[in-house]
């Protein structure tokens, strides 16, 4: 899988899950403050994201996925193993 490939299936997953336009998303927006998230919302993301592409998440991770170029390239590098 691409990363366009990536970055386009995670936009329109996204996109149709917290029902927010696509073209809200840039790859340096905050995921927090884009996709309104708490934690109830946090956790929906992470399980989305881990059974979509079938990768863990550890929670120690999650600092770390602060935008949704952070996003990407997480799946991204955890898909490749």
């Amino acid at each position: 899988m691409t990363r366009n490939e990536i970055i386009e299936q995670v936009n329109s997953m996204l996109a149709e899950e917290f029902e927010i336009e696509e073209s809200e998303f840039t790859p340096d927006a905050s995921l927090k403050e884009t996709l309104q998230l708490d934690s109830i919302n946090l956790v929906d993301l992470i399980a989305l994201v881990q059974m979509t592409y079938k990768i863990t998440i550890p929670v120690s991770d999650l600092k770390q996925i602060q935008t949704f170029n952070n996003l990407y390239d997480y799946i991204e590098q955890h898909l490749e193993k």
